[in-house]
C-alpha cells in the first residue's frame, strides 16, 4: 500500500499528476481542487494517496490532506459511488464542503457534482451523516510530515482549514451537546462565513439555543 508520495512534480494533466520519487514516476488521479493547489512542474511536492486495486486495474488517487483522503474512502464505500464520482464530489465541494453537506443533510450540494444523481446523493447523506463528526474532528490542517518537503517548497494548503471547527466541536461536546447536533451547528456557522474557534462556538450556541 502506498500512502504518501514526496518528490518532484514531473507532469500535471487534466485529472492527474506524475510525481518523480527517486527516479520512479507515480501517476496519481486528483480532484480539481487538489490539482489547482499543485506547484509548478519541477517543484517539490507531497501528497497523500489511496490505492485502488482490481483484477485488471491498479490506480493511485492523490489528496492534499488526510481528511480529504478519509472522505474519499467513505464516499466510495457508498453503493453507487465509485472513485470517479468521489473525485467529482471532492472537486465540487472540497473536503470541508463535503463535511458540511453531509452533516447538514444537504444532498442537493452532493447532487451538484458531475455524474451524481439525486438518489445516490441522498444515499451518501443517509449512510455517512453519523460519520461526519468524526471526520471533522480529524482537523484539516496539514500535519508536520509535510516538513519532509524541502523548506523552500511551495506550501500546499487545503481549501479551508477545519482546525477551528474541530476545536469548537470539542468544546460544544464538552458542554454536553450531542456530537451530531454540535457538528451540525458548527458546520452551519462555518458555511455562513464565521471563522475562529471562539466565534464558531458563540455562533453555534446561538443556533443550538431552544427556539421560542
Amino acid at each position: 500500500m502506498i500512502g504518501k508520495l514526496t518528490g518532484t512534480l514531473e507532469h500535471r494533466g487534466t485529472d492527474h499528476v506524475m510525481i518523480d520519487v527517486g527516479g520512479v514516476g507515480y501517476v496519481a488521479y486528483c480532484s480539481d481542487r487538489t490539482l489547482a493547489a499543485m506547484p509548478g512542474v519541477g517543484a517539490p511536492v507531497s501528497i497523500y494517496t489511496e490505492m485502488l486495486v482490481r483484477e485488471d486495474l491498479i490506480q493511485l488517487f492523490g489528496f492534499l490532506t488526510p481528511i480529504e483522503r478519509e472522505w474519499h474512502k467513505l464516499l466510495i464505500s457508498v453503493q453507487g459511488i465509485g472513485a470517479k464520482a468521489s473525485m467529482a464530489i471532492l472537486s465540487s465541494l472540497g473536503a470541508d464542503g463535503v463535511s458540511r453537506a453531509v452533516t447538514l443533510g444537504d444532498w442537493n450540494a452532493i447532487k451538484a457534482a458531475k455524474g451524481v444523481g439525486p438518489k445516490t446523493a441522498q444515499k451518501v447523506v443517509l449512510e455517512l451523516k453519523d460519520k461526519a463528526p468524526g471526520v471533522m474532528a480529524m482537523g484539516g490542517a496539514l500535519p508536520e510530515a509535510m516538513g519532509e518537503v524541502p523548506a523552500d517548497a511551495p506550501v500546499i494548503e487545503p481549501v479551508a482549514s477545519s482546525g477551528a471547527q474541530a476545536e469548537a466541536l470539542s468544546a460544544l461536546v464538552n458542554l454536553g451537546y450531542a456530537q451530531g447536533d454540535a457538528a451540525g451547528a458548527v458546520a452551519q456557522a462555518t458555511g455562513e462565513g464565521v471563522e475562529g474557534t471562539q466565534e464558531l462556538i458563540r455562533a453555534a450556541l446561538k443556533l443550538l439555543a431552544p427556539k421560542s
